[in-house]
């Protein structure tokens, strides 16, 4: 919503609109309204997958089209459309944490965090950069306090580089090799935690404060049958 907000502010022209389906959607309606566009020209996310979702991509001659995290992989057919390709917003340091959760991902496996600006080929978020900028996890970074950082990173970098992503000069660069990629499901692997279990105690508080993202359930313990989930707050002090 900020992005296209900035975007309309800006003078940009917007020719087309793809948006989540309501049990997907954060702030669709004010997106929707942002926006501004007849709703002939909004779609969307499923629809834009099928043969008829890309016929209207096609008529809407997009010069460029922006992904902003978008939870649907593209179609090569949908990616060859647009002119001067596709461009994602990733809240990760690529090569580093492509795919999902990658707050998550950052806090676990002491990966750098950050923002990437690329653009989108076949793979899962390993499209060549245009530009980054990192994020410093703290040792008392939540899951949910890291993502609220990335996901301004990803407002900031945008912004800094939309103009010369508009006038042609944006770098272009292949991904470094390494780094890693995650699922969704992925983070069912480290949710359970076992009470018969040793585990290091950094490694199970990486675990516990990656997951704890109010008001979303996190990682678990079973007692008699029973989940009982768990959040972890850690506070700075003397």
């Amino acid at each position: 919503m900020e992005v296209l907000s900035w975007l309309v502010s800006e003078g940009e022209q917007i020719c087309g609109l793809v948006v989540h389906p309501d049990d997907r959607a954060r702030h669709k309606k004010e997106i929707v309204e942002v926006a501004g566009l007849p709703s002939e020209y909004i779609k969307e996310a499923p629809f834009l997958l099928t043969t008829g979702g890309a016929e209207w991509l096609r008529r809407m001659e997009p010069d460029l089209v922006l992904s902003v995290f978008f939870g649907y992989i593209l179609p090569p057919e949908i990616i060859g459309i647009p002119g001067r390709g596709i461009i994602n917003l990733h809240p990760g340091l690529l090569p580093f944490n492509k795919g999902a959760y990658s707050n998550v991902w950052s806090i676990i496996d002491e990966t750098p965090a950050g923002a990437t600006l690329h653009y989108i080929d076949e793979g899962i978020d390993t499209g060549d950069i245009i530009s980054q900028q990192e994020v410093t996890v703290s040792p008392t970074d939540s899951g949910k306090t890291l993502y609220d950082r990335l996901e301004q990173a990803c407002i900031d970098l945008f912004k800094s580089t939309w103009q010369s992503i508009r006038n042609g000069t944006a770098e272009r660069r292949t991904q470094g090799s390494g780094g890693s990629e995650h699922r969704v499901r992925d983070v069912g692997q480290v949710d359970r935690i076992d009470p018969e279990k040793s585990y290091k105690a950094k490694d199970l508080i990486n675990i516990l404060r990656a997951r704890t993202f109010p008001p979303y359930k996190g990682a678990y313990i079973e007692i008699d049958g029973k989940k009982i989930y768990l959040a972890l707050d850690l506070v700075e002090g003397d």
